[in-house]
């Protein structure tokens, strides 16, 4: 755009500096906002089938019997019709770690791996490197956290001259192959008479979307080696449908945020946009008195508005790119998935949007400016138009206020359009507050109430100590838990340990349930388990004999409501429990049924959990105690923090860093809108200076523009954030299998939302503290010489 007509459009961007820098930050923001919403969205779109896809899962995880099949035999599986890739024999055995503190983790799965690449399960190594020598090991990424960093130090196990294990690296297996990694040697090493060495296949197919396909792929592999050779097998059929179960509580949340941020991005950019060209009438009016067309000055200021949006544009594209990091990186911990990047269409979507949003902004009050006359364009000048607002500077005189405040009170109606813009980022930006405090407590509430058992100070094995860690290969055929020592001497033992507070017993088992297919895990309390009971949706924990307690999922898969009966068979004795209350459980896909020992002779505890005195070392406690119990069979340990704990703080930080951006988005909006008040209405605060308008009431006319904005936008923000907690949540719920607890639900307390509905005045009056200095500073004649 050359000649006279481009003169014009460099001369407006840059005879309007502060404007020009106002609308590039507050593009450029917006636009980063809307990136790392759409990147958020697109990331909440199958997780799991992507990251697999990346990491050429393995539809099969098998283990071997070496002893049965040797490293030759195992590797031709690999050439078997329908196998497309194959990697391994990777040897493999289970360990029972113990960290720096005296706690033990759940048995690991470790397998011994010279690197993570791999043409099947290619490793996403998040951070460190990988083992290289004996005594490394590499560690799943969901137990990274701030008691197990690179540099920590496990004990393979709490054997005396058990082998110190560093943790050099954490890594990610999205089919789950493992939850430790090592050396070959060091994993051959580790295995013992309890923990023998199997071999490790993984493989994929050309037919394995159903479990008849995969069943079939297996009696395959079964057949390809000798007989009794394959011990186990797991599908990723099944780690997909676990996968898919725990990130589906995060896609309503950041869906929720993500629409907020896309928009917001649209109200901002579209209002900083219009009021640009807007406050530009009286130049119009001139450069069509002096010959310009109304086409030429429709370009030329639509040209001014599109070039310092590009600008923005093209910076948030970099930054939004950037604050997508630590939000995706955040992202893939909690669908335990592997690396997300910003999808490339979402870095030319959004700012292909933002353009047309930008010039259909701008071409609208453009087109409507070159429609005025030029004596019209010229008497409206940078005013309002006569009359508008009028009433509320009358009504705003009444009230007994000093008078600037009064001005500043009733400026915003002469703007209207652009003060419901203002009203609107403000509003904005108080729902995603409202909603990421409401959401912040119930996540800390879902920690406080998932799986009580870990929440218990020290845990009591009374024989066969925990199971594998979720995640790992099952266990392998022919092996079962060690025999179960005689409770009563545990209890015994438990009882006669100083510092004992408290404590209850239970086990778990499968068992049988009328009219429900294959197996259901109850849970089997004894003592007063009250400490360990779940929190309740509905109806009461348990209380004595001949009572159940269950989860959502129970009751929506079996069509039983409370007061019902259900004939649970276990150890094949068979009762009638009456359903007493629904648990906030999530286990078994919220299958689980929580009962009484006592209603099962058969029955026996098989752990107790124990509340310590005041004072007292749960570490220490534990290692007197087991020094007590294992010569009986049993075992103790203090309790590791969870995964779950881990889970909750991430989406906890993503909800901060969220609520920051779209916040600062929306006091940009403001910062904008207040610039140009502020600079159309110069002239006006030149004369009210002239008259004696000191510089602190400049600031109050002008803070005062935006207060009742404030004040509005808090009243409006505030209950939409509210009822956007109270529907994301049960949405979330849902999507875990669960109804919510009102603990979960119920978080607002009376202070919050008051504070809350005061955030909307602080995001106003952030947003016009610059403006507002820079009227105070401005000199009296220079404002004067201004029109």
């Amino acid at each position: 755009m050359g000649g006279a007509l481009g003169r014009v459009v460099r001369s407006g961007v840059g005879r309007r500096r502060v404007q020009t820098v106002v609308i590039a930050i507050a593009t450029m923001m917006a636009v980063a906002s809307a990136v790392v919403a759409g990147s958020l969205i697109v990331a909440s779109n199958a997780p799991f089938d992507h990251a697999f896809a990346q990491q050429n899962g393995a539809h099969l995880t098998v283990q071997f019997d070496p002893g049965r099949a040797n490293t030759a035999q195992l590797a031709a599986t690999g050439d078997e019709a329908g196998v497309t890739a194959s990697a391994g024999p990777y040897p493999t055995t289970t360990i029972r770690p113990v960290d720096a503190r005296g706690g033990h983790l759940p048995t690991l799965t470790l397998v011994g791996r010279s690197g993570p690449r791999a043409e099947v399960d290619d490793l996403d190594l998040r951070s460190g490197r990988w083992a290289a020598k004996p005594g490394e090991i590499v560690l799943d990424s969901s137990f990274s956290g701030p008691d197990l960093a690179l540099g920590s130090t496990l004990q393979a196990s709490d054997a005396v001259d058990s082998p110190t294990l560093t943790i050099v690296g954490f890594a990610l297996s999205v089919s789950r192959t493992a939850d430790v990694w090592t050396t070959p040697a060091q994993a051959r090493a580790l295995a013992s008479k309890e923990t023998p060495l199997t071999s490790q296949m993984l493989y994929r197919f050309d037919s394995a979307d159903t479990e008849k396909q995969l069943t079939a792929d297996r009696k395959q592999l079964a057949a390809a080696v000798p007989s009794g050779a394959l011990l186990g097998s797991q599908s990723y059929l099944e780690t997909k449908r676990d996968a898919d179960q725990g990130a589906a509580p995060t896609i309503p949340f950041l869906v929720a945020f993500g629409v907020l941020g896309i928009v917001m991005s649209v109200i901002i950019v579209g209002s900083v946009t219009s009021g640009a060209v807007g406050s530009s009438l009286r130049r119009i009016g001139i450069l069509k008195a002096i010959g310009f067309t109304p086409r030429e000055v429709v370009r030329a200021y639509v040209a001014q508005a599109l070039i310092p949006a590009t600008v923005g544009i093209g910076l948030g594209v970099v930054l939004g790119n950037l604050l997508a990091v630590p939000l995706l990186d955040d992202t893939e911990q909690a669908y335990g998935i592997g690396t997300l990047g910003v999808t490339w269409w979402v870095d030319v979507v959004v700012p292909a949007a933002a353009l047309l949003v930008v010039g259909t902004a701008a071409l609208v009050p453009a087109l409507r400016a070159g429609r005025l006359s030029t004596v019209e364009a010229i008497a409206v000048g940078r005013a309002p138009r006569p009359g508008r607002g009028q009433w509320a500077h009358r009504a705003a005189g009444r009230l007994p206020l000093p008078r600037a405040v009064t001005y500043g009170l009733a400026s915003p109606f002469a703007h209207p359009v652009r003060t419901v813009a203002m009203l609107l980022a403000v509003a904005f930006g108080t729902i995603a507050a409202t909603f990421a405090v409401g959401l912040t407590a119930s996540l800390t509430a879902v920690g406080a109430a998932a799986d009580p058992e870990e929440s218990a100070a020290v845990t009591v094995f009374g024989g066969g100590g925990p199971g594998v860690a979720s995640g790992g290969p099952p266990q392998e055929a022919g092996r079962s838990e060690a025999p179960a020592t005689d409770p009563a001497r545990i209890r015994a033992a438990v009882e006669a340990q100083e510092g004992t507070a408290s404590y209850y017993a239970m086990t778990r088992a499968d068992a049988a349930v009328a009219g429900v297919t294959g197996s259901v895990q109850v849970a089997l309390y004894q003592g007063e388990s009250r400490a360990g009971s779940y929190e309740m949706i509905s109806g009461h924990w348990l209380s004595g004999a001949g009572q159940a307690v269950v989860g959502s999922g129970f009751l929506e898969h079996t069509g039983t409501e409370l007061g019902d009966t259900v004939r649970v068979t276990y150890e094949g004795d068979t009762r009638s429990l009456r359903i007493v209350g629904e648990a906030f459980d999530t286990s078994d896909g919220g299958m689980a049924v929580h009962g009484n020992i006592a209603d099962f002779p058969a029955a026996q505890p098989r752990m107790f959990l124990v509340e310590v005195k005041p004072g007292v070392s749960p570490v220490e406690y534990a290692a007197k105690l087991a020094a007590v119990v294992q010569p009986l069979g049993g075992d103790a340990m203090a309790n590791a923090p969870s995964a779950n704990d881990n889970f909750i703080v991430i989406l906890e930080s993503m909800a901060a860093l969220l609520t920051l951006m779209l916040v600062s988005v929306a006091g940009l909006g403001v910062l904008n809108s207040v610039v140009l008040d502020t600079r159309e209405r110069v002239h006006d605060l030149g004369v009210c200076k002239a008259l004696g308008m000191s510089p602190r009431q400049t600031v109050s006319l002008v803070l005062a523009s935006v207060a009742g904005i404030g004040v509005l936008g808090g009243l409006i923000g505030v209950p939409a954030g509210f009822a956007l907690h109270g529907f994301v949540l049960p949405v979330m719920g849902h999507a875990a299998g669960t109804e919510l607890p009102p603990s979960v639900l119920d978080v607002y307390v009376p202070w919050q939302l008051l504070l809350l509905g005061l955030a909307g005045i602080a995001i106003a009056m952030l947003g016009a503290l610059l403006p507002a200095g820079w009227a105070a500073k401005v000199r009296t004649a220079t404002a004067l010489r201004t029109e």
